[in-house]
């Protein structure tokens, strides 16, 4: 909303760059913050279960995840 807010009041056009640069970033910051929590938690888990399948399906999905952050 803020960032539309600068639009539609005429903001110069680099600050409103400026401030996408700004939350893409922080979106990412917290995009890698929920990834290492995730393995962490889910990953770490998976592999103690001993069950070799569900460890290799949730490195598959954290391996996903990684690519939808770093194609983003």
């Amino acid at each position: 909303r803020g960032i539309a807010g600068m639009v539609e009041s005429g903001a110069y056009c680099i600050d409103v760059l400026t401030q996408i640069s700004a939350v893409t970033k922080a979106i990412q910051s917290v995009g890698i913050g929920l990834l290492e929590e995730h393995v962490n938690h889910c990953e770490i888990e998976a592999a103690r279960s001993g069950d070799d399948d569900a460890a290799r399906e949730t490195v598959a999905e954290a391996t996903r995840a990684i690519e939808r952050l770093v194609t983003s």
